[in-house]
């Protein structure tokens, strides 16, 4: 299943955010968004998604989601999103209750879920008691129960260290890997862009217009050991979005 965005456009009164986005994500690529601050990339992803209507233009779902796709769309979220109450177990059901599975085949959801996100082990465990990555490890987990079309993807990364942003990297290219989910992925931090992407659209600042779009023809699984070749990339992506990025830096946000 491909998404289509058409001449999307939105503004809040007088205030102008995105103005004619034209993007089509394909399906089984990664399409990372990046910007400056408050060019409108956290507000696109709403409208892909669903959560917000923009007051011009349409996102389309061209195609069917695989057979067996309970939620064509599914967000990751940059807090994690987790219920403290509920256990790893619990969290990911969450996602299945509306669905009118039986309770054998949600278990087998489940346990499969945990296995692909290495959580097995932690199925009983509390929020409280898991590191950041865990938590986001058990956000990924949810998402993927319900095998979306496209995962939508906002900082889902922003909020850890160093190492374990690394670690999740790795985890999320080994997903796709066997997956080959579609993903719409909003960052800031442009290591991660050329890390995770296929194709990487810079956005202008406010209103935020699709100002160029870079495609990275390196296979997801061979980045890591080619770090040197993505710098390029990264300083190229940099030189797109300096300037706006120091005029934004100037200015009031709404991302």
């Amino acid at each position: 299943m491909d998404l289509q965005l058409s001449n999307l456009s939105h503004s809040y009164g007088d205030l102008e955010v995105l103005q004619g986005i034209d993007l089509t994500v394909r399906s089984g690529e990664i399409v990372c968004i990046i910007g400056p601050s408050g060019c409108g990339k956290s507000t696109l992803l709403r409208f892909v998604g669903g959560l917000e209507r923009p007051t011009g233009g349409q996102v389309l779902q061209l195609g069917t989601p695989p057979a067996h796709s309970l939620n064509p769309l599914t967000y990751i979220f940059q807090d994690f999103a987790l219920l403290p109450w509920r256990t790893v177990e619990g969290n990911i059901s969450l996602a299945l209750e509306d669905h009118r599975l039986g309770s054998a085949e949600t278990a087998v959801i489940i346990d499969d879920v945990l296995r692909r996100t290495k959580l097995t082990e932690f199925r009983r465990a509390f929020p409280r008691q898991l590191s950041g990555g865990m938590k986001q490890r058990v956000a990924i987990a949810r998402a993927l129960s319900v095998s979306p079309a496209v995962l939508l993807m906002d900082e889902p990364l922003s909020a850890l260290d160093s190492q374990t942003r690394e670690l999740l990297m790795e985890d999320l290219i080994d997903l796709w890997a066997r997956e080959r989910f579609g993903a719409c992925y909003v960052t800031h931090n442009l290591a991660e862009a050329v890390r995770l992407g296929h194709r990487i659209v810079v956005l202008s600042r406010r209103p935020g217009r699709i100002h160029e779009i870079v495609e990275i023809d390196m296979p997801l699984e061979q980045r890591a050991s080619r770090l040197a070749e993505l710098e390029s990339h990264q300083t190229r992506l940099w030189e797109l979005m300096r300037d706006e990025a120091r005029a934004a830096d100037l200015e009031l946000t709404d991302d």
